[in-house]
């Protein structure tokens, strides 16, 4: 695991927000204003806990996952690529005042993740119902 990086230190929600994307084009989040790191929520029809629910499946079931925090409202999952170990910090947080769940994916290390961190966001959202 040549490319882990070390987990950053501002994760998690404050005051309902997820960390801001840094500069570098390799991060996407619901929460940020700018074109180049803004991502739609998640939406969903079921209720807010099915939704949770159905979104922690969807993730197990994707190849290098790796639950590290969960509770009511929130995810925290590591992604790890297959070539080369790098890892993906990536946030759910189930905003019940939107209905919606915010997220948040980006890499720990490098500058650019080639779309890496919108395709997976989109996939996820795919197979959200």
């Amino acid at each position: 695991m040549v490319f882990a990086g070390k987990p950053p230190n501002n994760l998690g929600v404050n005051n309902g927000k997820l960390a801001s994307c840094p500069n570098s084009p390799n991060c996407v989040s619901s929460q940020s204003a700018d074109a180049t790191h803004k991502i739609a929520p998640l939406s969903f029809t079921s209720t807010p806990e099915q939704a949770i629910t159905n979104l922690k499946k969807i993730i197990q079931s994707l190849p290098r996952t790796k639950i590290i925090t969960e509770s009511k409202d929130y995810l925290y999952i590591e992604f790890k690529s297959a070539l080369l170990g790098f890892v993906d910090d990536v946030e759910f947080y189930l905003d019940r005042n939107a209905n919606v769940i915010q997220v948040r994916s980006a890499s720990r290390l490098g500058q650019s993740d080639l779309g890496v961190n919108r395709q997976r966001i989109e996939t996820i959202r795919g197979k959200l119902k």
